[in-house]
């Protein structure tokens, strides 16, 4: 007989630092430099308005992702990380998504270097993709399975692109999301609300301030 029971408490659950691995998405300098790439020649296809706002918010957003990474590796969270980095030098590997869409980061290049703010640790995992979400691409599921990860909380860029895709893959593979609300960005306040909103039956969302006194509370 078809029902429908929700279980929205589950999704709700606090986190517990021993099956939980932060995941920053695409916080690097292809997209979070003014000298990346994507920015080098040209505008990137976004408008004056648009990289004025992204450019604040870089500003606002980068000191939020060093406080996350330090809060959860003071909580012994798995601290990971996913960049845009083709496999090959011409990039023949990429996702027809990201040949249409013109991305293309070399691999071990400048552009593909994780953000200098929250450089990764010498023991910390970086995986290269080349699609939207980091599940198509990567073997990140089976290194979280692992690791016995049950609870994701992310962080990054595009709100309404990249995370939200991971977001809605990584609800869909068994995992308990958090995403942290005030450490994503994209191009326009208007294009984030719309993504949380858009997500928000995906996973749950806090705001920096409330989950690190939930990790400080929580911590091993």
């Amino acid at each position: 007989m078809a029902g429908f029971a929700p279980q929205l408490q589950v999704r709700q659950q606090a986190i517990l630092p021993e099956q939980t691995a932060l995941l920053f998405v695409d916080c690097q300098n292809y997209n979070c430099h003014r000298s990346g790439a994507e920015y080098a020649e040209s505008s990137g296809g976004h408008s004056a308005e648009e990289l004025a706002y992204w450019w604040q918010q870089m500003e606002r957003v980068q000191p939020k992702w060093q406080q996350l990474q330090q809060a959860c590796r003071d909580a012994q969270v798995e601290v990971i990380y996913t960049v845009m980095q083709s496999l090959t030098k011409d990039g023949r590997d990429r996702s027809l998504d990201y040949k249409i869409s013109g991305f293309h980061i070399p691999p071990n290049t400048f552009d593909a270097q994780v953000c200098d703010c929250i450089k990764p640790g010498e023991d910390e995992m970086t995986f290269s993709k080349t699609s939207s979400s980091v599940f198509i691409s990567t073997n990140l599921d089976y290194v979280l399975r692992c690791l016995g990860t049950r609870q994701l909380i992310m962080a990054g860029c595009l709100t309404d692109q990249c995370v939200e895709s991971a977001v809605r893959d990584a609800c869909d593979l068994h995992y308990l999301v958090t995403l942290v609300t005030d450490c994503c960005a994209t191009y326009s306040q208007e294009r984030h609300t719309s993504s949380l909103k858009a997500i928000q039956g995906y996973c749950r969302q806090r705001d920096l301030q409330e989950l690190m006194q939930e990790l400080q509370k929580n911590k091993r």
